[in-house]
C-alpha cells in the first residue's frame, strides 16, 4: 500500500458541532477503499461541549459516533487534543483557539481543506494570506479544498500560496500545485517502507512508544536487560499524574497540561481494563505561596484555564476533597490520579498486541550503523537484533550507546517510604486523593502508605538508608501533618524502594531524533530543524518524575515524527522537546563568547 493510501489527512478551520468529521468517520467506515487511517484535524476557538454534540447529532445516523465523541470530549483548555477512536485508526486533532494561531503550531501533511470558520475582520489585508499560507505549509501535493461561498476573499490569496482555483465555482473549490516547491520546516518525518521499529528499554518510556507506533501500523520489538517489563524507574508500587499551573504560562506547563488530559484518558483505560489499579478521578497539589485562595483563582481566569482541568480549592475544601486535614489552598485537578507504573507499562503492550514482540534478558552493549540499518550487539559481540529506525527508551543508559557527550541531563537517585500499621491506632490517616506538594502521599495502596520521595543527583547507592525516610517523614509531616499517628513513625518501620530517575537541566523530557554530534560541529545550524541528525535514531529519555504524565504524549509525538502522522502537540512545544536543543543552545554560547 502506498503512503497515500495508507492515511487520509484532513484538516477543517472551524468545527461547529462537529458534523464535518463525524460525517467523514462515517464515510470512511462505509468504504470498502478506505485508507488505513483518518486523521481529522480541526481548528476552532469556540468548540461545543459534550451535552451540545449529543443533543445536535440525537435521532440522526451520526449519533453513535457522536455519542463516542462526546464520551471523550476534552477539558476545552487552549492547546491540541488528540483523540483516538477505532482502535486508533481515526483520530481528531482538536485545536482550542484561533486557526490563523494554530496552523503554523501544526505538523502534518494535509490531503483535503474545509474553510467555513475563520475570522478575517480584524486584519482583512493580511489575514487570508496569512491563512492561505499556513494551509500550503501542511498541504499535501494535490491537496483540495474547499471554502465557503461567502470568503471570496480567499481567491487571490489562495492563488500567490500556490493553490489552482477553480474560477467558474460558487463555493471556492482549489487544488494545492505549487509551480516551487516550498522549503517546509518541521515536518514529519518521511513515512519509511519498513515500519519496524527495535526499542531499546521496556519502562514507562519503551511500552508507551510501542502503544504509539503500533497505532500508526508499526511493529515493534522492545529490549531489556530485565526479565519483565518495568523493572526499574518504572517498578515503583504506585506513582501519580497532574497538570501544572503557572502565571507565565511557558513551554513546562503547556507541555504538562497536554501530557496530563492524555494521561488522564489513558490511565482510565487501563483501570477500565482491569490490567491496572488506580484512579483518575482527582488530585490536590497544595500551593504553600501564601497568595491566598483568590489570587490563585485570579491565575486561572488569567489563563482561561477551564474547571474540567484545574480548579483553585481554600483549606476547607482541600481538606473536604482529600479526606484530610489541609493547611493550604490547593489546585484541584480533576483528572489527576495514581496508578501502578508497571501494570500501566504493561497496558500500553496489550494495546500494540501482535505488533510489539518483548525480548527481556538481553542487554545491549553497542549500536552501530551499518549499511542504512542499526545493529544491536549483546556483551558477546554478537548482533541480536536490526532494524532501520531504533529508539532508545533506556532513561541514563540511552547517552551510552549514542555515545554522546556533554548533554546536560543527570540520573537523579530516589528512595520512596512504605509504612504498613501494626494495629489500627499505628495506622496513618491516608487521603481520599493522591496528594502532592511538599513530596506526596497516595490514598491506600493494598493497605499501605506510600510517600516520598529523596532526590540525589549522581548517587549511586542502590541500599534504602533510613535518612532518606526521616527525610521522607519531613516532608510528610509538611504535607499532611495529621497523616501520622499519633504516636509517630519511626523510620525502622519503614520500607522503601530506590530507584533511578533521569532528569534534564531544563526539566523537561528528551524527544525525537538524535542529533550527529560530529556533524553538527562541523557545519552547525541556527535553526532545530537545520541540525543534523543521525538517521533512524531516536530517543525517548529524562521523564524525570513525571514518566506517568508525560509517557502516552511523549510516545505520540515521537511516533508522528517518525510516521508521518500528524503531530499532536503544538510546534513550538515540540522544539522544546528535541534532543538537538542541547547542542544548539552550546552552538550559540560559544557564538555569544567568542563576539
Amino acid at each position: 500500500m502506498t503512503a497515500a493510501a495508507a492515511r487520509q489527512a484532513s484538516l477543517q478551520a472551524g468545527f461547529g458541532l462537529g458534523h464535518a468529521f463525524l460525517q467523514a468517520w462515517r464515510d470512511w467506515q462505509r468504504d470498502p477503499a478506505r485508507a488505513e487511517r483518518l486523521d481529522f484535524i480541526a481548528l476552532t476557538p469556540t468548540p461545543p461541549d459534550a451535552a451540545a454534540l449529543r443533543r445536535a447529532h440525537r435521532g440522526t445516523v451520526l449519533q453513535p459516533l457522536a455519542e463516542s465523541l462526546a464520551l471523550q470530549w476534552p477539558p476545552l483548555t487552549r492547546n491540541l487534543h488528540r483523540l483516538s477512536f477505532e482502535a486508533g485508526r481515526v483520530h481528531l486533532l482538536l485545536g482550542v483557539g484561533e486557526p490563523l494561531d494554530l496552523l503554523p503550531e501544526l505538523q502534518a501533511r494535509v490531503h483535503e481543506f474545509l474553510i467555513d470558520e475563520i475570522a478575517l475582520s480584524a486584519d482583512p489585508r493580511f489575514a487570508p494570506l496569512r491563512l492561505c499560507k499556513g494551509l500550503a505549509r501542511q498541504a499535501a501535493p494535490g491537496a483540495r479544498l474547499r471554502a465557503a461561498p461567502d470568503l471570496q476573499a480567499l481567491r487571490p490569496a489562495l492563488a500567490s500560496a500556490g493553490f489552482d482555483v477553480d474560477p467558474c465555482s460558487v463555493e471556492i473549490s482549489a487544488v494545492y500545485n505549487p509551480r516551487f516547491a516550498p522549503r517546509r520546516r518541521g515536518r514529519p518525518s518521511t513515512p519509511q517502507a519498513e515500519r519496524h521499529a527495535l526499542i531499546i528499554g521496556a519502562g514507562l518510556a519503551g511500552c508507551a512508544t510501542a502503544w504509539a507506533l503500533a497505532e500508526q501500523g508499526w511493529r515493534c520489538t522492545l529490549v531489556d536487560r530485565a526479565v519483565a517489563l518495568a523493572m526499574e524507574g518504572s517498578g515503583n508500587p504506585a506513582g501519580l499524574f497532574h497538570g501544572v499551573v503557572h502565571p507565565q504560562d511557558g513551554a513546562h506547563a503547556r507541555f504538562n497540561r497536554a501530557a496530563a488530559l492524555l494521561a488522564q484518558r489513558t490511565v482510565q483505560g487501563a483501570v477500565d481494563s482491569g490490567v491496572a489499579r488506580g484512579s483518575a478521578q482527582g488530585l490536590l497539589r497544595l500551593d504553600t505561596r501564601g497568595l491566598g485562595v483568590q489570587a490563585m483563582r485570579d491565575e486561572l481566569d488569567a489563563l482561561h484555564l477551564p474547571p474540567g482541568y484545574v480548579q483553585a480549592l481554600d483549606p476547607a475544601q482541600a481538606s473536604a476533597r482529600g479526606g484530610v486535614a489541609l493547611q493550604h489552598p490547593a489546585w484541584f485537578y480533576p483528572g489527576g490520579g495514581w496508578v501502578q507504573p508497571a501494570a500501566l507499562a504493561t497496558w500500553f503492550l496489550q494495546q500494540a498486541g501482535a505488533l510489539a514482540e518483548f525480548r527481556g534478558g538481553l542487554r545491549v552493549q553497542a549500536l552501530r550503523a551499518e549499511s542504512g540499518r542499526w545493529q544491536l550487539f549483546d556483551a558477546a559481540g554478537h548482533v541480536v537484533a536490526e532494524a532501520g529506525t531504533v529508539v532508545l527508551a533506556n532513561a541514563a543508559d540511552a547517552w551510552r550507546l549514542m555515545q554522546a557527550s556533554q548533554w546536560p541531563v543527570t540520573s537523579m537517585r530516589g528512595q520512596i517510604s512504605l509504612y504498613r500499621a501494626a494495629s489500627p491506632d499505628a495506622a496513618m490517616k491516608l487521603p481520599r486523593l493522591p496528594l502532592a506538594g511538599a513530596g506526596y502521599l497516595l490514598p491506600d495502596i493494598d493497605g499501605q502508605a506510600v510517600f516520598g520521595a529523596s532526590s540525589q543527583p549522581g548517587d549511586g547507592d542502590a541500599q534504602v538508608r533510613d535518612a532518606d525516610h526521616a527525610f521522607n517523614l519531613q516532608r510528610l509531616t509538611q504535607l499532611s501533618p495529621a497523616s501520622l499517628p499519633t504516636s509517630g513513625v519511626q523510620t525502622a518501620l519503614l520500607q522503601g524502594r530506590v530507584g533511578w530517575r533521569c532528569v534534564a537541566d531544563d526539566r523537561l523530557p528528551v524527544v525525537g531524533a538524535v542529533p550527529d554530534e560530529a556533524a553538527f560541529v562541523q557545519r552547525p545550524g541556527e535553526r532545530l530543524d537545520e541540525t543534523p541528525r543521525r538517521p533512524g535514531l531516536h530517543v525517548f529519555s529524562a521523564l524525570g518524575s513525571r514518566g506517568i504524565c508525560w509517557a502516552a504524549l511523549g510516545a505520540q509525538v515521537l511516533a508522528a515524527r517518525i510516521s508521518g502522522a500528524p503531530v499532536p502537540l503544538e510546534s513550538s512545544l515540540v522544539k522544546a522537546l528535541d534532543p538537538a536543543r542541547f547542542a544548539l543552545r552550546a552552538a550559540r554560547r560559544r557564538a555569544a563568547d567568542q563576539a
